[in-house]
C-alpha cells in the first residue's frame, strides 16, 4: 500500500520516536542492490515457486505512477528488470502469487470494460487512483493470459490493496470499507474470493492494519500496521492462529525487521521462513562528509538507501519454529540472496 494510507497513523508515530529499537534476533538483506533496489520506491516482492522468477511494483517517489516489474535470477544474480507483459498503461500495483505459482494477483485502477474510465476512489474529498482486484492464469504453454477482473464482493469498492492467497484459494487483502472504522483493516474473501469478505478481528479499529501476507496453510499472517508500539509510520506485525480456529494476540516482529522508518508491505518467499519487507531505511549521513564532485553526488543521492522504500529480505523461521510451526514436506530450500547485508 502507497505510503499516503498511512497518514492516519504518522501521528502517533511521532510521540513513539523515542521508544528503544527492537532487540536483534534476524539480519536483513537489501535485495539486488542498484538492480532490483533503486533509489526509486520499490515495494511487493512476489517470488515464483521456484525463486527464480521475481515479481515487484516500482514507482516514483509520490507514488503516482505505480508499475509491476519483472526479473529473473541466474547464477544467483538477478536481470534488469523488465515492465511485466501486462502491466504499464495502468496504475498497476501489489502483484502477488497463488502458492502453486499458477495465478498472479494485483491491484489496478484500469477500467472494468475495455474503452470504459479507470476507476477512481474518494476519501476526504480527495480523489486518487482508485484499485480493483485483477488476475492472471498461467497457460498451459508457461505463458500468462490475459488480465481478468475478479467479479467477487471484495471488488465492490475501489480501495482494495495488496491480496495475498492461502493454498485453499482464500484471499486476504487491506481495504476500507463500511466496517473498517476510520481506519484500514485486514479481510479475507473465501471461494477464491467471490464470497463476501469477512473483517479479521484483530483488534481496536482505530488502528490501520494494512498489506497482509498469509501463510500458505494459514497457520499466521503478517500484515503492515501501528499496534501502538510501532518505531516508524508503520512496522511488521506477526499473528498466530490458534487451536480454535481464531486468531491469537498480535506480535510486533522482532529482530531488525523494524525500523525507526516506514516498513510495509510484507509478503513470504518459496523458502521456509524467508520474509520480504518493504523499507524506508536509509544509511546514515556523517559530518563532515567526504568532498565529492557534483555527478558522484548525484549518484549518491540516487542510490539505493536514499530514503526511498528498498525490498529487503529476512529469516523469521526461528521464530516460526518457537510457536510449533515446521516447514512443509516440499518446502523449497533458501536461496542465497543477491543483496547487501545492513552496516
Amino acid at each position: 500500500m502507497s505510503s499516503r494510507k498511512l497518514v492516519l497513523a504518522a501521528c502517533l508515530a511521532a510521540m513513539l520516536a523515542a521508544l528503544p529499537a527492537a532487540r536483534a534476533a534476524t539480519t536483513g538483506e537489501l535485495l539486488g542492490p542498484g538492480v532490483i533496489s533503486t533509489g526509486l520506491q520499490e515495494t511487493s516482492a512476489a517470488l515464483t515457486p521456484d525463486g527464480q522468477t521475481l515479481y515487484f511494483m516500482r514507482s516514483d517517489f509520490a507514488e503516482a505512477d505505480d508499475t509491476i516489474l519483472v526479473a529473473h535470477r541466474a547464477a544467483g544474480r538477478w536481470s534488469t528488470p523488465q515492465v511485466a507483459a501486462f502491466s504499464g498503461q495502468w496504475h498497476d500495483s501489489e502483484p502477488t502469487l497463488s502458492p502453486d505459482g499458477l495465478r498472479l494477483y494485483f491491484v489496478s485502477n484500469r477500467p472494468l470494460q475495455s474503452g470504459g474510465a479507470p476507476v477512481t476512489a474518494t476519501m476526504n474529498g480527495r480523489s486518487f487512483p482508485g484499485t480493483n482486484l485483477w488476475c492472471i492464469q498461467r497457460q498451459p504453454n508457461g505463458e500468462w493470459g490475459a488480465p481478468l477482473h475478479v467479479d467477487g464482493a471484495l471488488n465492490d469498492g475501489a480501495m482494495i490493496y495488496n491480496p495475498s492467497v492461502a493454498a485453499n484459494g482464500d484471499i486476504y487483502f487491506s481495504a476500507h470499507r463500511g466496517d473498517s472504522g476510520k481506519a484500514y483493516q485486514i479481510y479475507v474473501a473465501r471461494d477464491h474470493g467471490h464470497a463476501t469478505p469477512e473483517r479479521l478481528p484483530l483488534g481496536d479499529l482505530a488502528n490501520n492494519r494494512m498489506d497482509p501476507a498469509i501463510d500458505p496453510q494459514g497457520r499466521f499472517l503478517l500484515y503492515a500496521g501501528n499496534e501502538g508500539d510501532a518505531l516508524g509510520s508503520a512496522d511488521i506485525y506477526i499473528v498466530f492462529r490458534q487451536p480454535d480456529g481464531g486468531w491469537g494476540k498480535p506480535e510486533h516482529l522482532g529482530g531488525d525487521v523494524n525500523s525507526r522508518t516506514l516498513e510495509n508491505a510484507p509478503s513470504l518467499g518459496p523458502a521456509f521462513g524467508e520474509l520480504y519487507v518493504s523499507s524506508a531505511r536509509r544509511d546514515d549521513v556523517h559530518f563532515p562528509k567526504p568532498r565529492e564532485d557534483a555527478a558522484s553526488l548525484q549518484r549518491r543521492l540516487q542510490s539505493p538507501l536514499n530514503g526511498s522504500r528498498n525490498l529487503w529480505r529476512f529469516d523469521i523461521s526461528a521464530l516460526l519454529r518457537a510457536h510449533g510451526i515446521a516447514p512443509a514436506a516440499n518446502a523449497a530450500p533458501a536461496h542465497p540472496a543477491s543483496a547487501k547485508k545492513p552496516a
